[in-house]
């Protein structure tokens, strides 16, 4: 479902990216295949540097779709940003890649908080951000942050993934389905 950032994905990346629907909302644009390909090098640089965590999102037979990315780290905290292409909008792919990269956040790279900058025209990320159970929508409780983002007027809705209401999800999850199973075995 998601791998480290590499250099031969870059072609297919750049195609799905450039779609009309995606590119307003990718953080890291370029308007040539060359420029994507040096914006993924620093990609990939920043990450050695601890700087950013970067992956690559695989449909079900291992392509290519889209990325995920958390960007400004700083103090167990980043942002998180997120593009899927045209074609696999409404595939599943979205929640599923959300998963395994908050697992590995939170659990393997000591990251305490994710948060979530949508624009607020973004109606699809709006709608996918809030139907996440663990996610809270912090444009009141981290104001100076909120206000931070919108200096140049209301642009952005702020949602926030803290780790441990990400870990209280899991476990009702896996309780639920303990549950489940035994329904089904008895």
């Amino acid at each position: 479902m998601l791998k480290k950032r590499d250099l031969q994905d870059c072609h297919v990346l750049f195609e799905l990216m450039t779609h009309p629907d995606v590119f307003p909302f990718v953080r890291q644009k370029a308007s040539s295949y060359d420029e994507f390909v040096f914006i993924t090098k620093q990609t990939i640089e920043a990450e050695e540097r601890g700087e950013l965590i970067s992956r690559t999102i695989l449909d079900d037979w291992g392509a290519p779709i889209g990325t995920i990315n958390l960007f400004d780290i700083q103090d167990g905290a980043g942002f998180l940003g997120t593009w899927i292409g045209k074609p696999y909008h409404g595939k599943g792919y979205n929640s599923p890649a959300k998963d395994a990269f908050f697992e590995e956040l939170f659990y393997e790279k000591e990251i305490e908080t994710i948060f979530m900058r949508i624009r607020k025209e973004n109606i699809r990320s709006i709608k996918a951000a809030e139907k996440l159970p663990y996610a809270v929508k912090a444009n009141e409780t981290r104001s100076s942050i909120y206000e931070q983002l919108n200096a140049g007027g209301e642009i952005y809705d702020l949602y926030e993934i803290p780790k441990d209401q990400y870990t209280l999800y899991l476990r009702r999850t896996q309780a639920q389905n303990e549950d489940g199973s035994q329904l089904l075995e008895a």
